[in-house]
């Protein structure tokens, strides 16, 4: 899919898997952008950001490989 601009109102779950992982990738995007990482971030208790890392962690775990994690998560192509 080539890129598109963001658009929070396309996110719409429940309708179809292909539907779904769209939406959840627009979502992610969203919530990756800078202002409201750093907003929500902010406000988030310590249990709340110990929950965040651990599901996200446990996600990449399961769906990345070692070599697609250093790729696409830490933004390197060197494993360590």
């Amino acid at each position: 899919m080539p890129d598109q601009p963001l658009d929070a109102a396309t996110i719409m779950f429940g309708l179809t898997p292909e539907r779904d992982r769209e939406s959840c990738s627009t979502y992610l995007q969203i919530l990756g952008r800078r202002d409201l990482a750093q907003t929500l971030s902010s406000r988030l208790s310590p249990e709340e950001i110990e929950q965040l890392v651990e599901v996200t962690s446990s996600l990449m775990r399961r769906h990345l490989s070692r070599q697609e994690y250093h790729l696409l998560f830490l933004g390197n192509s060197h494993r360590r």
